[in-house]
């Protein structure tokens, strides 16, 4: 074992993000003299994601070692752990069709990357390039371990883990920490005197408990304040206030109706329910202020500060480094060091949650030292938060089957088993959209699920 790792970094041409993951990891001793080997097939995209490396290196004064790679294998080779980052497709054509061709048949969305139809399109054109990174593992770095922040989550690692369940890996979202970061914030206690735990399905996760930890070192459970806040109108706070976690009126909204606090806001938890975007009822859209069609909004505004950002990043100004909350580089620490660090993360079901199906990805506290990854055994979650996440689980399920039976029938199954999407259109209409959806994505879309492949109704 060398004294520090290799680090693979799949998809480093997005840049901000890398440098906040890898800034992260030079910061940390023990792995400052990592090498962290850069792929990405953009080649522009690369040199620039080398270009502030270098930068990275000389402001930091570390040893790392950065190499940058158009051939996956050759990044692979050897690596310790892989951290995968991309987007098939991008905002222009695939995000901007799997938003405009639902709204044909009526069917809003508000980010359309994780569950939902926008979900399913995204999950067919996203898996075959994780088998690809899966398949060139056990050739290249076979002990590695995955690192995958690429949504849509759960289908993803869904497929990873029937595909190549020898693959050592873990999916990470922000959700939880976020959301947390958010609830303390609206409650005025410090993050560091919060205690939780959260577990379901990636977006669809739920705090089983969020408690204050008192002086004495006892736990005052914070729930009756979360309630009462929300019943006197004083929560949520004024959105247009600082508030880390955005913490909105549809997860309080949540909260009263099945008694915990959902991790993903409007922005995601809206579309995946029936219960808040529905045709002629303007008055939910007001009333939970509901960010319709946010994901391309955000995507704009993303691109253009991205540039702004980039011509930083590679100018003279001086590079400042602050913690990004990222999961990844405490991941690598623990395992590297055997220094324990307790991560939230989406890793296959396995009897660690009793009521959701047992080939589920499911997301909850992860245990992570020198031994590896150490999920946290759940139990049996109330019935009702069971209930609302085994309609996706459902979707996620037939989403991966589709992809692992090259079944394109499959993809109109899960089409029609969605709640947003049963909830808004009839059995003609979704076939309908998925048939559009299909001819408009073409070659983005793995050669079986193309417009042109015979379907039928069962």
């Amino acid at each position: 074992m060398s004294k520090y790792p290799k680090i693979a970094f799949i998809g480093a041409g997005s840049t901000v993000f890398m440098k906040n993951v890898i800034g992260d990891i030079l910061q940390m001793e023990p792995l400052q003299g990592a090498h962290v080997a850069l792929m990405d097939i953009n080649e522009k995209r690369l040199e620039e994601s080398a270009t502030v490396a270098m930068r990275m290196v000389d402001t930091l004064d570390v040893e790392a070692k950065f190499t940058s790679h158009t051939d996956q294998k050759e990044a692979l080779d050897g690596a310790d752990f892989v951290i995968v980052a991309f987007q098939i497709g991008g905002y222009d054509p695939c995000t901007i069709t799997d938003f405009e061709i639902p709204k044909e048949f009526g069917l809003r969305q508000t980010i359309a990357d994780t569950l939902g139809i926008g979900g399913i399109m995204r999950g067919l054109r996203t898996v075959p390039h994780l088998w690809s990174i899966c398949e060139d593992m056990l050739s290249e770095c076979p002990d590695a371990t995955l690192i995958q922040y690429v949504n849509p989550m759960a289908i993803n690692m869904m497929a990873i883990s029937r595909k190549y369940p020898q693959i050592k890996s873990v999916g990470l979202c922000h959700s939880v920490r976020w959301t947390a970061w958010g609830l303390s914030s609206d409650l005025g206690i410090p993050m560091e005197k919060v205690n939780y735990t959260s577990a379901g399905i990636n977006h669809i996760s739920f705090f089983l408990n969020f408690e204050e930890i008192m002086e004495d070192g006892s736990l005052r459970d914070l729930y009756p304040d979360l309630k009462r806040g929300y019943v006197e109108g004083r929560f949520p706070k004024d959105e247009s206030q600082p508030n880390p976690g955005c913490i909105d009126k549809v997860r309080y909204e949540m909260m009263k109706r099945l008694g915990y606090f959902v991790t993903e806001s409007s922005e995601h938890f809206a579309e995946y329910t029936p219960w808040f975007i529905k045709e002629g009822r303007e008055d939910l859209i007001e009333k939970f202020t509901i960010p319709l069609d946010e994901y391309p909004r955000r995507c704009v505004n993303q691109m253009r500060d991205w540039d702004k950002a980039l011509d930083n990043l590679k100018g003279n100004a001086p590079m400042t480094f602050k913690r990004s909350f990222e999961y990844a580089p405490d991941i690598i620490l623990a395992m590297w060091t055997g220094q324990p660090h307790v991560i939230y993360g989406n890793v296959p079901n396995n009897h660690l949650i009793e009521n959701l199906p047992q080939d589920a990805i499911v997301e909850l506290p992860i245990l992570v030292d020198r031994n590896g990854l150490q999920p946290t055994r759940i139990g049996k979650l109330p019935s009702q938060l069971a209930a609302v996440m085994q309609p996706s689980v459902t979707v996620q399920g037939l989403t991966v089957d589709a992809l692992m039976d090259e079944n394109p029938e499959a993809i109109y199954h899960a089409a029609m088993m969605d709640p947003h999407t049963s909830a808004e259109l009839d059995l003609d209409q979704i076939w309908a959209m998925v048939d559009k959806l299909r001819k408009a994505h073409g070659e983005w879309l793995p050669e079986w699920a193309r417009a042109g492949t015979v379907t039928k109704v069962a």
